[in-house]
């Protein structure tokens, strides 16, 4: 049961932070956003981050190399996110831009492979 929780996850996770980038260029676009770059900032604001500092997750789960991968990432595509918007806030849309079409898609993109990859190693 645990797999089939942890499974559900995972893919929920791989969805929802790929919303973020429509988020983040809608904010870029729109000049605001309806989270603020403190909040987005923290890796444990979203479903994702709750289930993953939260205690569903078993001792043996917390102390492999995927999770704290997984978690190292996570925390990274936060504060990527959290800097765009912090940019947004700013007025500063070009560098907004800028560090969504850099840091943030590099650091979106190597969440969302380990994430298939520990999700491929769970099935």
């Amino acid at each position: 049961m645990q797999n089939r929780v942890t499974l559900h996850q995972i893919t929920e996770a791989i969805g929802a932070h790929g919303a973020w980038k429509m988020r983040l260029r809608n904010a870029i676009r729109s000049r605001s956003s309806d989270i603020t770059s403190a909040t987005a900032s923290c890796d444990d604001k979203c479903a994702f981050g709750q289930w993953l500092h939260g205690p569903d997750i078993d001792a043996a789960t917390r102390s492999g190399v995927p999770y704290g991968v997984i978690r190292r990432l996570h925390a990274d595509f936060h504060r990527s996110a959290g800097n765009v918007l912090f940019l947004v806030e700013r007025g500063q849309a070009e560098e907004a831009e800028a560090a969504m079409n850099g840091e943030f898609t590099e650091r979106s993109e190597k969440l969302v492979r380990a994430l298939n990859k520990w999700k491929g190693e769970l099935l």
